[in-house]
């Protein structure tokens, strides 16, 4: 048995990043930048104002109560063509272009208009120094400024400033395709009809799911039957696919058929059991020059394996800068006694105990089928090998459940 760190680090070194490609905007969100991205456009383009009221010189105004002669007005997308003089103002709205000649903005809430049709306005208090609510050309970002950096995983937030950057189209790594197969003569679909022996399949939705949500496009190849000829067969599904990522038949019994199967077919492997609880029997290799990831067949041990190897393979496809899996220090909520040689990931609920700490209360039972733990736990407590007995209120690791790259 290998180590976790020594087998994802053999995985992440495998893989090879994806061509870029180019999208619009509107389909950017979640894709990973393929290269640095410069603003085609100084915003403010020029000096606007900050609030609605007045546009005035300030020395103008240094004294008050001041009266200004109001000689035009500017508003966003038609601004004021002349030039301010001493003693005048123009009426001015937030966004529009600040006149020439002005140098400051006066808020309207500090003014009394001349009634009725006056042509002249009381600026009465408030602060009326030079600069005061004008947004200076390029106080935002500058023409030529690189604002979103390669690697990147683009947010709702990214996406609003290659808009005001004047960018319509983007270069972003293309999406990894990971095909997936389960195998086992016992496993049907949610929905079909099930045998009193059978089981509905997790794996393949959830694993699915978790291929989407990392930046990915899963590929079901569906469900093989404990024959050899039938797995070689739609194993030959995946041709064209940047990984296949196997379900079940990773371990040795009579019926775990994947390495003998795609070993006749080519498979080289370079790794077979991780000194990890759950997912020990988990395989890695190519087949030609498709990595392969051989999970084991228990949901628990499956999904555990996707979010410490599957995502680190996936990141490293993407050319993402992000860490694959960020690790938190928390209080224990409950005892646990000493580990044995292999690193235990150990799923947990996280709550706020009575001091405000966030605390990580591990299930009672930690067996590999138990979906609806996995489901219901937000965090991995980590124990290393051969860690030593710890008492509630101690501080552990634990891997969030929060993953793949699409935020705000």
């Amino acid at each position: 048995m290998i180590s976790v760190d020594e087998a994802r680090r053999r995985i992440i070194q495998s893989m090879r990043p994806m061509a870029p490609e180019q999208v619009s905007l509107k389909d950017a969100l979640g894709r990973v930048l393929a290269e640095d991205v410069a603003s085609r456009r100084t915003q403010p383009p020029a000096a606007v104002s900050a609030m609605d009221g007045y546009a005035v010189r300030a020395g103008d105004v240094a004294q008050l109560p001041a009266t200004l002669k109001i000689i035009g007005y500017s508003q966003a997308g038609s601004a004021y063509d002349g030039t301010m003089r001493a003693g005048e103002t123009v009426r001015i709205f937030t966004g529009a272009p600040v006149p020439a000649g002005a140098d400051a903005i006066v808020i309207q809430e500090n003014t009394i208009a001349a009634a009725g049709d006056g042509d002249t306005v009381t600026v009465t208090e408030g602060d009326t120094s030079v600069g005061r609510y004008v947004r200076a050309a390029g106080l935002d970002f500058q023409t030529g400024q690189i604002l979103l950096t390669a690697g990147k995983a683009l947010t709702a937030r990214d996406i609003g400033l290659a808009a005001g950057m004047n960018v319509p189209w983007l270069k972003v790594r293309r999406r990894p395709q990971i095909a997936l197969l389960a195998t086992g003569d016992e496993v049907v679909m949610p929905g079909d009809p099930i045998g009193p022996d059978q089981i509905v399949s997790t794996n393949g939705l959830s694993l699915g799911a978790f291929i989407t949500a990392e930046g990915g496009n899963p590929i079901d190849l569906g469900i093989a039957p404990d024959s050899e000829d039938a797995l070689a067969a739609m194993a030959a599904g995946a041709k064209g696919a940047d990984m296949l990522v196997t379900m079940g038949g990773a371990s040795v019994g009579d019926h775990d058929l994947v390495q003998k199967v795609l070993g006749n077919i080519g498979l080289e492997v370079d790794f077979w059991k991780i000194a990890m609880r759950p997912g020990k029997p988990l395989i890695f290799g190519h087949l030609d020059q498709t990595p392969i990831l051989g999970l084991p067949g228990n949901p628990v041990s499956s999904m555990v394996c996707a979010v410490i190897y599957l995502r680190a393979a996936m990141r490293a496809m993407l050319a993402l800068d992000a860490p694959a899996n960020e690790t938190v220090e928390v209080t224990l909520g409950a005892d646990l006694g000493e580990n044995d040689e292999r690193q235990d990931y150990l799923r947990a609920q996280l709550k706020t105990g009575p001091d405000g700490r966030t605390v990580a209360m591990p299930f009672n039972r930690q067996d590999s089928s138990m979906f609806a733990h996995l489901a219901h736990a937000d965090c991995l407590i980590i124990r290393p090998p051969f860690a030593p007995a710890v008492k509630a209120g101690d501080s552990v690791t634990t891997l969030p459940f929060s993953g793949g790259i699409v935020s705000i």
